[in-house]
């Protein structure tokens, strides 16, 4: 495969998802699969939810294109679309008629453990520093873990696509300046394009939201281009790409546990809604967090030379965005 494939591979996913996304909006607002507005909701009126059955099906079909195109690319990669199916499948079930929680779980426990099985025995996540059984289970229990909050994180209009196309367009960066094939490449540029395909549709104010089947399978398919990237030795950008969602998601989980709030319940306490209730719109919210990107995908290509630098800086451009999402917006003086 040639980077000019995977481009076009890229640019088709988008058009695809675009597409299939204002046809999927059009069946949904016929059979009234709407999202109502309540006490914890972001939005103000009902919304198609499920519009991210075209985003999944668009990223499938360019990873299916990436495997046959290039079967030596990874061994693994058949059984991470497979695992995007299943979630996709289960998770558009959920959206139509919610399903209890522990349906939902073992799919996902299922999905990931396929996915890591495939990995090849070397490729260690942890770079050798735990035993072979100890880092298969916590890459497992982080992926779990990135799966569920890439969901949490789906609150407002635009965040999951934009950081999609943020994680996705930094991992492909991330495997051209470090040499690697095409097809590394292509994987994560087709999930950026996927969601980029979305975005217009996303944006505030959000005409289709991307509901379960499009937030947890994207959340998956990032998990795993993320655990390749840190089992390849790009450990710190693995880390830095998505310390925006990480920190967010796991500082409100701490917050809440310690508060002994039931912490499966909905909220609007994540760092972002705090932003909204503060006044600030779903664009200028999405506007920060979009600049935080850019500068973590800077750090990131920089950590293959000063991994510990660009980590500590990427943890101090989190920490200061999440004290400005915070603090409420001033209102001007009357």
């Amino acid at each position: 495969m040639s980077h000019g494939l995977a481009a076009l591979i890229a640019v088709l996913t988008a058009l695809v998802s675009a597409g299939a996304t204002a046809a999927v909006l059009r069946l949904l607002e016929r059979r009234r699969i709407l999202d109502h507005p309540n006490e914890r909701s972001s939005h103000a009126r009902a919304t198609p939810r499920g519009g991210g059955i075209a985003v999944t099906g668009a990223l499938v079909l360019a990873w299916a294109a990436v495997a046959a195109l290039e079967p030596g690319a990874s061994g693994a990669l058949p059984w991470a679309v497979g695992g995007i199916v299943l979630l996709g499948v289960v998770s558009w079930r959920d959206d139509l008629r919610s399903l209890p929680a522990l349906p939902r779980f073992a799919a996902q426990v299922v999905a990931v453990a396929a996915g890591l099985a495939a990995f090849d025995h070397g490729a260690l996540v942890f770079q050798g520093l735990l035993p072979f059984w100890a880092d298969r289970l916590l890459a497992a229990l982080a992926w779990l873990w990135f799966v569920n909050l890439f969901n949490f994180m789906d609150g407002i209009d635009g965040l999951a696509g934009t950081e999609t196309v943020a994680i996705g367009l930094g991992l492909a960066l991330l495997a051209l300046t470090a040499g690697e094939s095409p097809a590394t490449a292509a994987l994560p540029l087709a999930a950026a394009a996927a969601a980029l395909g979305f975005l217009p549709w996303n944006w505030q104010p959000a005409r289709i939201f991307l509901g379960d089947v499009g937030s947890v399978p994207l959340g998956y398919a990032l998990g795993w281009l993320l655990l390749a990237a840190a089992a390849a030795g790009h450990w710190a950008a693995a880390l830095i790409l998505p310390l925006y969602y990480l920190a967010d998601a796991t500082l409100t989980l701490l917050r809440r546990l310690l508060r002994g709030e039931r912490v499966w319940r909905a909220h609007r306490e994540h760092f972002y809604q705090r932003a909204t209730r503060g006044g600030r719109s779903h664009c200028a919210v999405v506007g920060l967090i979009a600049g935080a990107d850019a500068l973590l995908i800077a750090l990131a290509l920089g950590a293959a030379r000063w991994p510990w630098a660009m980590l500590a800086a990427a943890a101090v451009a989190v920490g200061l965005l999440l004290l400005v999402l915070a603090r409420p917006r001033a209102l001007p003086a009357r």
